[in-house]
């Protein structure tokens, strides 16, 4: 059972749950402790960025082992409730993202939802199309091609790092990819997207992406590998993005034959 005090956000009094343990129960104790944690963040009590009582101060508070304390504070985290700041401390984390597997953009996709959404560009550039690269858009090698890299933020919490390949003739220019979303403004050249085969795989982040994310080194992330088509069958994007998995999540639905 845990009732809330007045909560603390970032750099201020961390926030104290007031938990009552059952020892005599079978429930283990980290389970008593994160549980009413995971209510108070769900029904909105303890808002995003709150900065909750370190695992020491809570072990000794509780009168529980560290270990324990621990355990109840990782097991939110795994579920995306809590995120770790290295120097800061342990914070409620922004809502999930939910992501339909529809042909849209992400930009559209959070603003749909209700996030405040912004982007940062990390590298934009025209030049000769490698093989590889060639290879995924269909074209020669050589052949100029705009190489793109922008981080997507939600709430100004980064969820994202997009990579994208594209013909040089329908890409947009840097200052409007800072403000719309890549589809939309593929459209407003008149491109039409019609298909796209996509890949979803999962892994750990390396250490530059786990910098740009604000997640740890080795925190898991969703990647997604996306071709995508206009009528004629030519590839107008290809994609390689990966995406917080403690803030993401991609949802389809599926029929029977």
């Amino acid at each position: 059972m845990s009732t809330a005090s007045s909560s603390s956000k970032e750099g201020a009094t961390p926030y104290v749950p007031q938990i009552k343990l059952d020892r005599s129960s079978p429930v283990p104790l980290y389970f008593q402790i994160s549980e009413p944690i995971a209510t108070l963040i769900n029904d909105g009590t303890l808002p995003a960025g709150t900065r909750l009582e370190d695992e020491l101060s809570m072990a000794a508070r509780l009168q529980v082992s560290r270990p324990t304390a621990r355990q109840a504070l990782q097991r939110l985290v795994d579920r995306g409730l809590l995120t770790r700041r290295r120097g800061v401390g342990t914070l409620v984390s922004p809502p999930h993202v939910h992501r339909p597997m529809e042909l849209t953009s992400l930009l559209s996709d959070l603003t749909d939802a209700g996030h405040h959404v912004s982007t940062s560009i990390t590298r934009y550039e025209m030049r000769a199309a490698t093989q590889e690269e060639a290879k995924a858009l269909g074209v020669d090698e050589g052949e100029v091609v705009a190489h793109i890299e922008r981080i997507r933020y939600a709430d100004d919490e980064p969820i994202a790092i997009l990579t994208n390949l594209l013909p040089a003739d329908i890409t947009p220019t840097m200052q409007e990819l800072e403000n719309d979303s890549l589809y939309e403004l593929m459209r407003r050249r008149d491109v039409v997207l019609t298909s796209a085969h996509q890949v979803i795989g999962a892994r750990t982040a390396s250490s530059k992406e786990a910098r740009l994310l604000n997640e740890s080194r080795g925190a898991a992330v969703l990647t997604a590998r996306r071709t995508t088509y206009d009528p004629s069958g030519r590839v107008v994007e290809h994609g390689n993005h990966i995406y917080r998995a403690s803030r993401y999540s991609f949802e389809t639905t599926l029929f029977s034959n």
